[in-house]
């Protein structure tokens, strides 16, 4: 690595301002600072100072995010050959199936998003930014493996300069990047988002008679039946143990509990998520799905989901714990997060419990709490600012 560092230093002035290559200078500080922390110092004022800059923070949270890739990659392969009546259970021929089914989808989004954060930068004469390191492989990990890459890359496009870089690029945007990419996926190719055939890979093979492709929430949302159960793709019942491992079909990356509660302890001792956003939207989660539970309606029979089998489906605990927690969209106020955090469990599950269109409602529930979250800050902090005012009059008078 020493060998590598003294090679590139010895090039950087033909980077830098003057140099034969300087109109690449972002492009070239991009990669030194991702290899390398920057040796930069303040000259003056006080700062503290630390290896973990922001690129190394994103680093974390995509390590964070291994445990669900790998096992959502190994999953696909299982759903698939479920589907097709293929015996295998070959660890290798699952996992290779499933990451050969979502690599072109990553390198899409990677390719798509980075390039244009890459011109962006150039345009601009700014430091090349780091924040899609994370959203370039949420935004697979999120949608259907079935999902057509130049969908994928329409979408990332739109997310990347309509919802982060006209607003300034990384840390001014107000909306979670990935979910605009997903809602955008939604709302305008919505047969391609839900459905009974679009969260298992075929890959051209002929399913099995008794296959569906639906998934446990989509399964309740359009049953009818008070207490049915939830079933995987070729009929038999789920129990707690395959919902909490994940072995149904859903966006690849959200359907292990194990997985997420991995990464969202790996996110907590490093100190990047907050505890108070996590702690308060399984809270506010939670309490709800009591109510859907408890007083059942002809909207939402099934009567036997109870709370914890109800968060542990689908994406709501991938959901506030990869998602809910970005610094730059969620509230920045203690009190604030606590708010922002229950509010965020709470709307999501009553979108996929009174909502028959949204059978998966934490991506909605995050980006509406995204809008509000600046609102919500300037209410914690006007509500300081009279409570100390009328002390200090209490105390003047």
């Amino acid at each position: 690595m020493k060998g590598l560092k003294k090679k590139i230093d010895s090039i950087k002035p033909q980077f830098e301002k003057g140099g034969r290559f300087s109109k690449l200078q972002s492009v070239f500080d991009g990669f030194y600072t991702f290899l390398y922390t920057p040796n930069e110092t303040s000259a003056s004022g006080v700062h503290i100072h630390d290896s973990n800059d922001s690129k190394r923070t994103m680093i974390t949270v995509v390590i964070a995010l291994l445990p669900c890739c790998l096992f959502g990659m190994w999953n696909i392969g299982l759903q698939h050959f479920m589907a097709t009546g293929n015996p295998s259970r070959e660890f290798f021929s699952l996992f290779f199936y499933g990451f050969l089914a979502v690599l072109p989808q990553i390198l899409t989004a990677y390719v798509v998003g980075l390039g244009i954060e890459f011109i962006v930068a150039q345009i601009r004469g700014h430091e090349i930014q780091e924040g899609f390191l994370v959203s370039g492989i949420l935004i697979p990990m999120i949608c259907p493996v079935d999902t057509p890459c130049w969908m994928i890359a329409v979408a990332v496009a739109f997310a990347v300069i309509f919802a982060k870089e006209v607003f300034g690029g990384t840390g001014y945007n107000f909306l979670n990047i990935a979910l605009v990419t997903r809602a955008f996926l939604f709302f305008s190719y919505p047969s391609k988002m839900s459905g009974d055939n679009v969260f298992v890979s075929l890959g051209g093979d002929k399913a099995v008679d008794s296959y569906s492709g639906a998934t446990p929430l989509g399964q309740i949302a359009s049953s009818t039946e008070l207490g049915a159960a939830v079933t995987n793709i070729v009929g038999d019942p789920l129990s707690f143990g395959d919902i909490f491992m994940g072995y149904y079909p859903g966006s690849w990356g959200e359907t292990s509990t194990l997985c997420i509660l991995i990464g969202g302890a790996i996110l907590l001792l490093t100190g990047i998520a907050n505890w108070r956003i996590i702690l308060s939207a399984l809270c506010g989660g939670l309490l709800m799905s009591a109510v859907a539970h408890n007083w059942a309606s002809p909207l939402y029979p099934a009567t036997y989901l109870d709370p914890i089998t109800q968060i542990c489906f689908g994406g709501f605990l991938f959901a506030i714990v990869f998602m809910a927690t970005d610094p730059v969209t969620a509230c920045r106020t203690t009190v604030g997060k606590y708010i922002y955090g229950f509010l965020i469990g709470a709307i999501a599950i009553i979108i996929r419990c009174y909502n028959t269109g949204y059978p998966e409602g934490a991506m909605l529930a995050v980006l509406l709490m995204n809008c509000f979250a600046p609102l919500i800050d300037w209410c914690v902090v006007n509500s300081n600012i009279r409570r100390r005012m009328k002390r200090l009059t209490v105390k003047n008078s």
